[in-house]
């Protein structure tokens, strides 16, 4: 099992911020697709909020991701040749080669 940060509304943070940016959407942009405050998304994406399974869900559909997805990511589960915003993490993690 991966060893992960101890603080999972950050790890989730930077999981939809990581989205968000390959999507090219602003936070001011998922937040109107989510039908969310853009204050709300950025407090989303520094960990500072514990997003309701409502919130999540409608973050993932502004996104174009599914759940399961999202959570993948975050865990490190999702394969890095299908997914690579998991091999970018695990390169940034293991340094300069």
């Amino acid at each position: 099992m991966p060893m992960l940060e101890p603080d999972i509304n950050k790890r989730f943070g930077r999981v939809i911020k990581e989205w968000r940016r390959r999507a090219s959407i602003s936070q001011e942009e998922l937040a109107a697709r989510a039908q969310l405050h853009r204050t709300y998304v950025s407090d989303v994406e520094r960990g500072m909020r514990n997003p309701s399974l409502h919130s999540i869900a409608k973050l993932a559909n502004a996104l174009k991701v599914s759940l399961p997805m999202l959570f993948q990511t975050m865990e490190g589960t999702l394969d890095p040749v299908a997914n690579p915003l998991v091999a970018e993490e695990k390169d940034a993690k293991a340094g300069p080669g």
